[in-house]
């Protein structure tokens, strides 16, 4: 017979995770119907025959003279979309983030501020709200029936909801950091710009520069996307290619995109580590 488990051994929070999976499940599944998700339909015989046939167009790849300096010139203006998106939103969102920022005000120190001033921050909060509550595909769809197809729409679609999200992070940084030096700094005179760039700034700039970092990877994955609805780079390449049912360019194309996102991946972390050895 074999031995009685040791009751030391047991772990004494097994039924309480127990009870919050089952909690989950029946939580979750309301909204998997909702969704009316069906993984069956992926292993559909038909469904099977499509996708085999689909993915074995896929090779080889298309890697003749012609087609790659299409998608070197389309990878180019990727993360030339995304640098320049990115730059824009951080040029608005600084200025947003100083009036947004209650750590930096007077009343962080005790002093009352005027009505305008409460209802001028709280509007600027509003539309950094605004701002990043828009993803940048709608914003792109946007631009491309302003500025017509191409990089331009991806720039403007990238800085107005990248200006929301750095916006709001840089206000909650700025919050968390020691407020001994600001106020201090307040106390005395110092204007808000002041406080900032001699109190909370030196604090809290590794931290700035790493989400900044961050957000320009999270920017080219956007920009490939945004391709799709006319704003250029791969995106809108690998979109042609679907519709010609060339599935050698749609390979070479994802496999320029993973290369693309893990060099971004490998800068972002080259900077981060720069930035923490500092």
């Amino acid at each position: 017979m074999s031995a009685a488990p040791d009751p030391a051994l047991r772990d004494p929070a097994w039924p309480a995770r127990i009870g919050w999976f089952i909690l989950g499940i029946v939580l979750l599944w309301p909204l998997i119907v909702a969704s009316e998700f069906d993984p069956v339909s992926l292993f559909d015989s038909r469904s099977l025959k499509i996708t085999g046939r689909f993915l074995a167009s896929f090779f080889p790849p298309d890697f003749s003279a012609d087609f790659m300096a299409i998608v070197m010139e389309a990878t180019w203006i990727t993360i030339a979309t995304a640098t320049a998106g990115l730059a824009l939103g951080w040029i608005v969102s600084v200025p947003l983030t100083l009036l947004a920022s209650a750590r930096l005000s007077q009343s962080a120190v005790g002093r009352p501020m005027h009505g305008l001033a409460v209802l001028a921050r709280q509007l600027v909060r509003w539309l950094l709200v605004f701002l990043r509550s828009v993803p940048e595909l709608v914003w792109a769809l946007l631009f491309v029936r302003v500025v017509g197809l191409g990089p331009t729409a991806g720039v403007l679609a990238i800085a107005l909801t990248y200006a929301g999200m750095l916006g709001k992070v840089y206000a909650e940084v700025l919050e968390s950091v020691d407020a001994s030096v600001t106020d201090s700094l307040l106390r005395n005179g110092s204007p808000r710009i002041g406080a900032f760039l001699y109190g909370a700034l030196p604090q809290c700039a590794p931290e700035l520069a790493s989400y900044t970092v961050f957000r320009w990877e999270c920017a080219v994955r956007s920009s490939v996307i945004m391709g799709f609805v006319g704003a250029g780079g791969l995106g809108q390449q690998l979109d042609m290619s679907m519709k010609m049912l060339a599935g050698s360019e749609v390979a070479t194309v994802l496999l320029m995109f993973v290369l693309l996102v893990a060099a971004a991946d490998r800068v972002s972390a080259w900077v981060r580590r720069g930035l923490e050895s500092d």
